[in-house]
Protein backbone atom coordinates (compact mmCIF):
# COMPACT_ATOMS: atom_id res chain seq x y z
CA UNK A 1 0.00 0.00 0.00
CA UNK A 2 0.95 3.82 -1.19
CA UNK A 3 1.96 5.91 1.72
CA UNK A 4 -0.53 8.59 0.32
CA UNK A 5 -2.85 5.49 0.02
CA UNK A 6 -2.41 4.78 3.69
CA UNK A 7 -2.57 8.40 4.69
CA UNK A 8 -6.07 8.86 3.28
CA UNK A 9 -7.35 5.77 5.11
CA UNK A 10 -6.03 6.96 8.42
CA UNK A 11 -7.40 10.39 7.65
CA UNK A 12 -10.94 8.74 7.06
CA UNK A 13 -10.64 6.52 10.28
CA UNK A 14 -9.61 9.68 12.32
CA UNK A 15 -12.75 12.14 10.98
CA UNK A 16 -15.14 8.64 10.99
CA UNK A 17 -14.48 8.01 14.74
CA UNK A 18 -14.98 11.89 15.55
CA UNK A 19 -17.99 11.20 13.52
CA UNK A 20 -19.26 8.58 15.91
CA UNK A 21 -19.10 10.70 19.40
CA UNK A 22 -22.65 11.58 19.39
CA UNK A 23 -22.83 7.87 19.60
CA UNK A 24 -20.23 7.98 22.08
CA UNK A 25 -21.32 10.47 24.29
CA UNK A 26 -24.71 9.35 26.05
CA UNK A 27 -23.35 5.95 26.78
CA UNK A 28 -21.13 7.65 29.09
CA UNK A 29 -24.40 9.11 31.04
CA UNK A 30 -25.68 9.53 34.23
CA UNK A 31 -22.39 11.30 34.09
CA UNK A 32 -22.72 14.96 33.11
CA UNK A 33 -21.25 17.12 31.07
CA UNK A 34 -18.65 18.06 33.78
CA UNK A 35 -18.00 15.09 35.22
CA UNK A 36 -17.16 13.74 31.53
CA UNK A 37 -14.78 15.83 30.43
CA UNK A 38 -13.18 15.63 33.63
CA UNK A 39 -12.41 12.11 33.14
CA UNK A 40 -11.92 12.51 30.01
CA UNK A 41 -8.55 14.60 30.70
CA UNK A 42 -7.36 12.49 33.32
CA UNK A 43 -7.41 9.17 31.27
CA UNK A 44 -6.39 10.96 28.02
CA UNK A 45 -3.12 11.82 30.22
CA UNK A 46 -2.38 8.44 31.19
CA UNK A 47 -3.21 6.92 28.53
CA UNK A 48 -1.21 9.33 26.32
CA UNK A 49 2.09 8.53 29.52
CA UNK A 50 1.95 4.60 28.74
CA UNK A 51 1.82 5.05 25.00
CA UNK A 52 4.93 7.59 25.30
CA UNK A 53 6.82 5.14 27.53
CA UNK A 54 5.82 1.95 25.00
CA UNK A 55 7.48 4.21 21.77
CA UNK A 56 10.07 5.95 23.80
CA UNK A 57 9.12 9.39 23.12
CA UNK A 58 9.61 10.93 26.50
CA UNK A 59 12.38 12.99 25.03
CA UNK A 60 10.18 15.39 22.95
CA UNK A 61 7.81 16.14 26.26
CA UNK A 62 11.16 17.05 28.11
CA UNK A 63 11.90 19.46 25.13
CA UNK A 64 8.83 21.02 24.80
CA UNK A 65 8.83 21.24 29.09
CA UNK A 66 11.59 23.21 28.65
CA UNK A 67 10.62 25.89 27.02
CA UNK A 68 8.45 28.08 28.46
CA UNK A 69 6.73 29.95 25.52
CA UNK A 70 5.80 26.48 24.22
CA UNK A 71 4.10 25.45 27.46
CA UNK A 72 2.43 29.01 27.69
CA UNK A 73 0.77 28.43 24.51
CA UNK A 74 -0.29 24.47 25.33
CA UNK A 75 -1.98 26.10 28.65
CA UNK A 76 -3.76 28.09 26.18
CA UNK A 77 -5.25 25.66 24.25
CA UNK A 78 -5.81 23.30 26.48
CA UNK A 79 -8.07 25.46 28.12
CA UNK A 80 -9.79 26.26 24.94
CA UNK A 81 -10.05 22.64 23.88
CA UNK A 82 -11.54 21.80 27.40
CA UNK A 83 -14.31 24.30 26.24
CA UNK A 84 -14.74 22.57 23.39
CA UNK A 85 -15.26 19.17 24.60
CA UNK A 86 -17.62 20.72 27.44
CA UNK A 87 -19.81 22.22 24.80
CA UNK A 88 -19.93 19.27 22.89
CA UNK A 89 -20.28 16.68 25.10
CA UNK A 90 -23.47 18.79 26.98
CA UNK A 91 -24.69 19.73 23.29
CA UNK A 92 -24.96 16.04 22.31
CA UNK A 93 -26.00 14.65 25.52
CA UNK A 94 -29.28 17.31 25.53
CA UNK A 95 -30.48 16.77 22.25
CA UNK A 96 -28.67 19.61 19.83
CA UNK A 97 -26.50 16.76 17.63
CA UNK A 98 -27.30 18.85 14.43
CA UNK A 99 -25.89 22.27 15.97
CA UNK A 100 -23.10 20.31 17.12
CA UNK A 101 -22.45 19.29 13.41
CA UNK A 102 -23.00 23.16 12.10
CA UNK A 103 -19.99 24.00 14.49
CA UNK A 104 -17.63 21.61 12.34
CA UNK A 105 -19.15 22.74 8.81
CA UNK A 106 -18.40 26.14 9.46
CA UNK A 107 -14.62 25.73 11.46
CA UNK A 108 -12.71 25.86 8.47
CA UNK A 109 -14.70 29.25 7.61
CA UNK A 110 -13.43 30.62 11.11
CA UNK A 111 -10.37 29.46 10.69
CA UNK A 112 -9.78 31.59 8.22
CA UNK A 113 -10.89 34.40 8.90
CA UNK A 114 -8.68 34.09 12.32
CA UNK A 115 -5.86 33.76 9.88
CA UNK A 116 -7.09 37.27 8.51
CA UNK A 117 -7.09 38.65 11.71
CA UNK A 118 -3.99 37.45 13.58
CA UNK A 119 -1.54 36.50 11.05
CA UNK A 120 -2.67 39.53 8.54
CA UNK A 121 -3.68 36.49 5.49
CA UNK A 122 -4.81 38.26 2.39
CA UNK A 123 -7.84 36.23 1.46
CA UNK A 124 -8.77 35.43 -2.15
CA UNK A 125 -12.03 36.96 -3.66
CA UNK A 126 -13.50 33.54 -3.77
CA UNK A 127 -12.78 32.84 -0.08
CA UNK A 128 -14.28 36.59 0.63
CA UNK A 129 -17.38 35.30 -1.25
CA UNK A 130 -17.46 32.08 0.84
CA UNK A 131 -16.98 34.27 4.60
CA UNK A 132 -19.93 36.30 3.68
CA UNK A 133 -22.76 33.24 2.19
CA UNK A 134 -21.46 32.01 5.72
CA UNK A 135 -22.45 34.73 7.19
CA UNK A 136 -26.11 34.49 5.61
CA UNK A 137 -26.66 31.31 6.55
CA UNK A 138 -25.69 32.01 10.46
CA UNK A 139 -28.53 34.61 9.80
CA UNK A 140 -30.93 32.30 8.42
CA UNK A 141 -30.41 29.75 11.27
CA UNK A 142 -30.57 32.51 13.59
CA UNK A 143 -34.07 33.33 12.34
CA UNK A 144 -34.94 29.53 12.15
CA UNK A 145 -33.91 29.00 16.21
CA UNK A 146 -34.78 32.45 17.32
CA UNK A 147 -31.60 32.89 18.59
CA UNK A 148 -27.92 32.66 16.77
CA UNK A 149 -26.68 29.17 17.06
CA UNK A 150 -24.24 29.89 19.86
CA UNK A 151 -23.70 26.23 20.39
CA UNK A 152 -22.46 25.49 16.46
CA UNK A 153 -20.56 29.58 16.98
CA UNK A 154 -18.83 28.33 20.42
CA UNK A 155 -17.99 25.17 18.84
CA UNK A 156 -16.28 26.36 15.63
CA UNK A 157 -14.49 29.38 18.13
CA UNK A 158 -13.07 27.53 20.23
CA UNK A 159 -11.87 24.55 17.85
CA UNK A 160 -10.28 26.99 15.22
CA UNK A 161 -8.38 29.28 18.06
CA UNK A 162 -7.02 25.86 19.33
CA UNK A 163 -5.90 25.42 16.15
CA UNK A 164 -4.34 28.79 15.86
CA UNK A 165 -2.94 27.61 18.86
CA UNK A 166 -1.18 24.68 17.82
CA UNK A 167 0.13 26.04 14.68
CA UNK A 168 2.23 28.49 17.05
CA UNK A 169 4.45 25.57 18.41
CA UNK A 170 6.01 22.47 16.98
CA UNK A 171 5.01 19.42 19.47
CA UNK A 172 4.02 16.11 17.61
CA UNK A 173 0.26 15.20 18.51
CA UNK A 174 0.81 12.91 21.76
CA UNK A 175 3.56 14.87 23.77
CA UNK A 176 1.00 18.03 22.83
CA UNK A 177 -2.01 16.22 24.29
CA UNK A 178 0.00 14.71 27.46
CA UNK A 179 1.36 18.50 28.40
CA UNK A 180 -2.17 19.62 27.63
CA UNK A 181 -4.19 17.52 29.78
CA UNK A 182 -1.24 17.51 32.00
CA UNK A 183 -1.86 21.69 32.61
CA UNK A 184 -5.53 20.39 33.84
CA UNK A 185 -5.10 17.11 35.66
CA UNK A 186 -5.29 18.96 38.80
CA UNK A 187 -8.45 20.97 38.36
CA UNK A 188 -9.84 18.04 36.63
CA UNK A 189 -9.01 15.75 39.97
CA UNK A 190 -10.74 18.41 42.25
CA UNK A 191 -13.54 18.36 39.96
CA UNK A 192 -14.08 14.47 40.57
CA UNK A 193 -13.15 14.39 43.91
CA UNK A 194 -15.90 17.25 44.67
CA UNK A 195 -18.57 15.34 42.53
CA UNK A 196 -17.80 12.24 44.48
CA UNK A 197 -18.31 13.78 48.16
CA UNK A 198 -21.20 15.80 47.29
CA UNK A 199 -22.47 12.19 46.16
CA UNK A 200 -23.60 13.80 42.89
CA UNK A 201 -20.63 11.61 41.05
CA UNK A 202 -20.92 8.44 39.07
CA UNK A 203 -18.39 6.34 40.12
CA UNK A 204 -19.03 3.53 41.99
CA UNK A 205 -22.59 4.52 41.64
CA UNK A 206 -23.48 3.34 37.94
CA UNK A 207 -21.58 -0.38 37.64
CA UNK A 208 -18.48 -1.63 36.73
CA UNK A 209 -19.28 -0.92 32.92
CA UNK A 210 -19.92 2.72 33.71
CA UNK A 211 -16.39 3.19 35.28
CA UNK A 212 -15.29 1.38 32.01
CA UNK A 213 -17.09 3.42 29.46
CA UNK A 214 -15.34 6.76 32.02
CA UNK A 215 -12.07 4.99 31.41
CA UNK A 216 -12.18 4.48 27.61
CA UNK A 217 -12.55 7.93 27.25
CA UNK A 218 -8.69 8.24 26.88
CA UNK A 219 -8.35 5.74 24.44
CA UNK A 220 -11.33 7.61 22.51
CA UNK A 221 -9.89 10.76 22.37
CA UNK A 222 -5.76 9.90 21.73
CA UNK A 223 -6.51 7.07 19.26
CA UNK A 224 -8.48 9.40 16.30
CA UNK A 225 -5.90 12.35 17.07
CA UNK A 226 -2.72 10.31 16.59
CA UNK A 227 -4.49 8.99 13.10
CA UNK A 228 -5.16 12.40 12.51
CA UNK A 229 -0.99 13.36 12.98
CA UNK A 230 -0.06 10.10 10.70
CA UNK A 231 -2.46 11.68 8.35
CA UNK A 232 -1.32 14.61 7.87
CA UNK A 233 2.11 13.09 7.79
CA UNK A 234 1.66 11.39 4.51
CA UNK A 235 -1.26 13.46 2.31
CA UNK A 236 -1.67 16.67 1.03
CA UNK A 237 -3.66 19.70 3.15
CA UNK A 238 -5.97 19.62 -0.13
CA UNK A 239 -6.99 16.25 1.07
CA UNK A 240 -7.01 16.08 4.82
CA UNK A 241 -9.48 19.47 4.42
CA UNK A 242 -11.85 17.15 1.92
CA UNK A 243 -11.91 14.61 4.16
CA UNK A 244 -12.68 17.00 7.24
CA UNK A 245 -16.16 17.45 6.25
CA UNK A 246 -16.82 13.49 7.15
CA UNK A 247 -17.20 14.27 10.54
CA UNK A 248 -19.90 16.52 10.45
CA UNK A 249 -21.66 14.69 7.90
CA UNK A 250 -22.09 11.80 10.09
CA UNK A 251 -22.64 13.99 13.15
CA UNK A 252 -25.52 15.43 11.35
CA UNK A 253 -26.92 12.26 9.64
CA UNK A 254 -26.81 10.88 13.65
CA UNK A 255 -28.55 13.84 14.52
CA UNK A 256 -31.31 13.98 11.94
CA UNK A 257 -31.81 9.63 11.40
CA UNK A 258 -30.58 8.42 14.95
CA UNK A 259 -31.56 10.61 17.65
CA UNK A 260 -34.88 12.05 15.53
CA UNK A 261 -33.75 15.91 15.96
CA UNK A 262 -36.12 18.03 13.79
CA UNK A 263 -34.80 19.73 10.21
CA UNK A 264 -37.62 21.72 9.49
CA UNK A 265 -37.24 24.09 5.76
CA UNK A 266 -35.84 27.12 7.12
CA UNK A 267 -32.98 25.30 9.04
CA UNK A 268 -32.29 23.19 5.89
CA UNK A 269 -31.90 26.06 4.12
CA UNK A 270 -29.59 27.08 6.44
CA UNK A 271 -27.60 24.51 6.37
CA UNK A 272 -27.73 24.26 2.52
CA UNK A 273 -26.29 27.86 2.49
CA UNK A 274 -23.61 26.48 4.17
CA UNK A 275 -22.36 23.40 2.04
CA UNK A 276 -22.68 26.23 -0.58
CA UNK A 277 -19.89 28.71 1.00
CA UNK A 278 -18.42 25.10 1.81
CA UNK A 279 -18.01 24.46 -1.53
CA UNK A 280 -16.88 27.50 -2.75
CA UNK A 281 -14.27 27.85 -0.37
CA UNK A 282 -13.23 24.32 -0.98
CA UNK A 283 -13.35 25.03 -4.92
CA UNK A 284 -10.58 27.94 -4.44
CA UNK A 285 -8.62 26.07 -2.16
CA UNK A 286 -8.12 23.04 -4.81
CA UNK A 287 -7.51 26.02 -7.01
CA UNK A 288 -4.71 27.46 -5.11
CA UNK A 289 -3.21 24.20 -4.18
CA UNK A 290 -3.10 23.11 -7.98
CA UNK A 291 -1.57 26.63 -8.87
CA UNK A 292 0.81 26.31 -6.55
CA UNK A 293 2.07 22.31 -6.97
CA UNK A 294 2.51 24.18 -10.69
CA UNK A 295 5.15 27.26 -9.83
CA UNK A 296 6.65 25.09 -6.95
CA UNK A 297 10.37 24.48 -7.80
CA UNK A 298 11.95 21.44 -8.77
CA UNK A 299 13.27 19.55 -6.04
CA UNK A 300 16.96 19.49 -5.87
CA UNK A 301 18.08 15.61 -6.29
CA UNK A 302 19.76 13.91 -2.97
CA UNK A 303 23.61 14.18 -2.84
CA UNK A 304 23.82 17.61 -4.99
Amino acid sequence: MSEQRAGVLMGLAAYGLWGLFPLYFPLLEPAQGVEIVAHRIVWSLVFVAVLLTVLRKWTLVRRAVVDRRTMLVLAVAAVLITGNWLTFVIAVNSGHVVETSLGYFVNPLVSVLLGVAVFRERLRKLQWLAVGIAALAVVVLTVDHGRPPWIALLLAGTFATYGLMKKLVRVEAAPGLLLETLVLVVPALVVIGVLQTRGTGTVGDAGGGHVLLLLSSGVATAIPLLLFAASTRRVPLSTVGLLQYLTPLMQLAIGVFVYGEPMPPARLVGFAVVWLALAVFTVDSLRAARAQRRTAPEPVPAGL
